[in-house]
């Protein structure tokens, strides 16, 4: 059993529900799960749309991270993900932030998450959860890594 931490955010539809929706059936992958806050930020990347709702969930699967994402996916298109155009809106969007001490790069995955570290609606539910989780790469835990945050995009707590 590794115990993951999963990044969810949505910002077309019924943003909570999405994200309660893909909660439901990652509560079927995953035991002992502990659930963050949900954070209303703005959109990275492309941001002319809605701002997103986001969370993280932890907890501990037997997948291995490669299983894992596939199930992720799958979760993504239950919950009604349509594909459109990269840093565009979305249904949902769930990726995998740890795995526990887990260094993985691949073409398909990369864990941890190569860009968590530098945002706060990541890290900030992240350290709601589990302040003194130690980054694999960086060697600093969740709560030194928001300190340092420069750039902010959070807008309050839902």
């Amino acid at each position: 059993m590794e115990k993951v931490f999963i990044g969810l955010g949505s910002n077309v539809g019924d943003r909570k529900k999405n994200i309660d929706t893909a909660i439901k059936y990652i509560s079927q992958i995953m035991t002992e799960i502990s659930v963050a806050p949900i954070y209303v930020s703005k959109a990275v990347g492309y941001e002319n749309q809605p701002d997103f709702f986001n969370t993280v969930v932890s907890g501990f699967t037997e997948l291995s991270p490669e299983k894992l994402f596939r199930k992720l996916k799958e979760i993504e298109e239950k919950t009604g993900r349509i594909k459109r155009f990269r840093w565009g809106p979305r249904e949902i969007d769930i990726d995998i932030i740890f795995y526990g001490k887990t260094i993985i790069e691949t073409r398909e995955l990369i864990i941890p998450h190569p860009r968590a570290h530098e945002r706060d609606f990541v890290l900030k539910p992240l350290s709601d959860i589990q302040p003194d989780f130690l980054h694999p790469v960086l060697r600093k835990t969740v709560k030194e890594l928001l300190l340092n945050l420069k750039h902010r995009s959070i807008i309050k707590k839902l």
